[in-house]
């Protein structure tokens, strides 16, 4: 499972949702959709923009965690 920490990464760098949105030219929408871990795929060029935005790489967005069976 991939879990993304989006979250996370915008509470480290104190910036609000809306304020990566406006930046990244997403909606407010969308960008709740990647921080529930609700969205079922990212577009490269969208995870590069969000990268560059908050000066961060993919791997502290994005985290592979081993699915429980």
């Amino acid at each position: 499972m991939i879990q993304v920490n989006l979250d996370v990464v915008l509470a480290k760098k104190k910036m609000p949702s809306g304020e990566l949105a406006k930046r990244v030219d997403m909606s407010n929408a969308n960008i709740s959709i990647l921080k529930t871990g609700k969205a079922k795929a990212i577009r490269f060029s969208t995870l590069n923009e969000i990268c560059k935005v908050l000066e961060c790489q993919p791997g502290d967005i994005l985290e592979y965690i081993e699915d429980e069976e």
